[in-house]
């Protein structure tokens, strides 16, 4: 019994060490990085608005660098209905005359002063700034847009200047021209538009039920969902993807999709949409590889690629709980150390999130060295192996940090382990498991003898753990 609650307890404390180590990480990371928050008005008008802003001032003293663009249509509504100022909606934008501005703006400010002040109770100093130039949207195909504006320019030095001087700027959705004339900007726009300006590293949507999920959405058969059914990510292909299967949604998320794609074109390394009326969003979406809502990015978030000697303790760890649970094999430092040519990993954000094997076997079944890039080994080795014909391979040591199984990094895994048996000549590879065959058929392996494996793997198959044989032919 005492056993047993040292090893919960160890198990406990590891993996609560792994997600502090996370938080190090990407602190480390983002640390000076522009981060362009979009919050929409009606979570300025919730519960969680005090939250969602301590949150944000933490970020802040972490040494981020934020800027804030608040949304303020509803107050603006307010204030046009309250005066008997008639207006109307086209394109998302909201159509009034000339004599709609003074209230227009002073509703903007008014947001944008709800949000420094609530900033200054943090002890945050934030600046209210003109930094936009715009001009009239003007009059397209018969329509006259009257006080909308198109963003011209944002003055990114003096946004720096405030930033390096350690205050937050704040982005009324107001743009004036070369002469001084207001007019009312898209508040999703200007956060695009900062964003890409600014170069920054994040650009978040912070908006109330922001969910991009199985349940409101059509989606592929082979999504990567989280347990709740959410989409946590997805590249800008995907993306395409996603649009042109719902384009007959009205679902107003399809247009941050659309503007978080035009972000990432432009320069913007990640786009965050997330829902707004959950406590704690952002700071888990920032500074943790899986997040809590859905990132659009391009193809330089995660990545398959060798393993090195001081990725093993992090592959060790990765193992470990499927070694308790009997579906891998123990394997100790040194054991991956001398074979880690034949390992890849998985890394998300600097940090190790997968890992797998492949060792090839030749017509003999001996185990044969795919390394022949190996610089450490003389020109007649590596001739050698390169001559060797493999007829078989075999991937193992498949595992995935059991919080990120749902993003489908293990099939991409051995899919990538399936086309490097390929591209060596490997006739076909197969996989040895206890508990995953259901998985591995799914990925289109079949049940197989062990009278079929290689003679060196043949040798070390162990009755008495009875391993099952899959094979999938190349």
């Amino acid at each position: 019994m005492i056993f047993d609650n040292f090893e919960k307890m160890t198990t406990t404390i590891t993996e609560s060490a792994e997600k502090i180590r996370d938080v190090i990480r990407y602190i480390k990371r983002f640390k000076n990085a522009v981060v362009v928050i979009y919050i929409d008005d009606r979570i300025i008008d919730s519960p969680l608005f005090s939250s969602h802003i301590s949150d944000i001032a933490l970020m802040h003293e972490a040494g981020l660098n934020v800027l804030i663009v608040p949304g303020a249509k509803r107050r603006i509504d307010d204030v046009l209905s309250e005066a008997g100022i008639s207006w109307k909606q086209k394109d998302g934008l909201r159509i009034a005359d000339e004599s709609s501005m003074p209230l227009v703006k002073m509703a903007a400010f008014d947001v944008s002063n709800k949000v420094m002040t609530a900033l200054s109770g943090h002890g945050i100093t934030a600046v209210i700034g003109n930094w936009v130039r715009s001009r009239s949207k003007g009059v397209i195909n018969g329509f006259d847009y009257e006080t909308c504006g198109e963003i011209e320019k944002i003055s990114v030095d003096a946004v720096h200047t405030v930033l390096d001087d350690g205050f937050i700027p704040i982005f009324p959705c107001i743009g004036w021209s070369v002469n001084g004339k207001p007019y009312n900007i898209s508040s999703i726009e200007l956060a695009s538009k900062t964003a890409i300006d600014l170069k920054a590293e994040k650009l978040f949507f912070l908006a109330p039920d922001a969910t991009l999920d199985a349940k409101n959405f059509t989606l592929s058969q082979d999504f990567p969902l989280s347990p709740e059914g959410n989409i946590p990510a997805m590249n800008l292909e995907e993306v395409d993807e996603f649009l042109k299967i719902n384009s007959d949604s009205k679902n107003p998320l399809l247009t941050l999709l659309s503007i978080s794609v035009g972000a990432c074109k432009n320069g913007v390394s990640r786009v965050h949409i997330l829902n707004g009326s959950i406590d704690g969003v952002i700071p888990c979406e920032i500074f943790s590889g899986l997040g809590s809502g859905t990132m659009i990015y391009k193809n330089d978030y995660g990545g398959i690629r060798a393993m090195k000697q001081d990725d093993v303790p992090r592959v060790l760890g990765i193992m470990r709980p499927f070694i308790e649970r009997g579906i891998l094999l123990p394997r100790t430092e040194a054991q991956l150390s001398e074979n880690a040519e034949n390992y890849i990993v998985y890394e998300l954000d600097g940090g190790i999130r997968a890992c797998a094997a492949l060792i090839c076997y030749d017509e003999n079944g001996n185990v044969v060295s795919i390394a022949e890039n190996n610089a450490a080994l003389p020109d007649a080795a590596r001739t050698k192996i390169a001559q060797t014909e493999i007829t078989q391979s075999e991937i193992a040591a498949v595992a995935v940090d059991e919080t990120y199984s749902h993003m489908g990094i293990g099939p991409k895994m051995v899919s990538y382990l399936i086309e490097k048996a390929r591209s060596v000549g490997s006739k076909d590879v197969f996989i040895l498991t206890t508990q995953t065959g259901d998985w591995f058929e799914k990925l289109g392996f079949k049940i197989d003898s062990v009278e079929n494996l290689p003679e060196a793997r043949r040798k070390i198959w162990s009755p008495q753990r009875a391993s099952k044989v899959f094979r999938l032919k190349l």
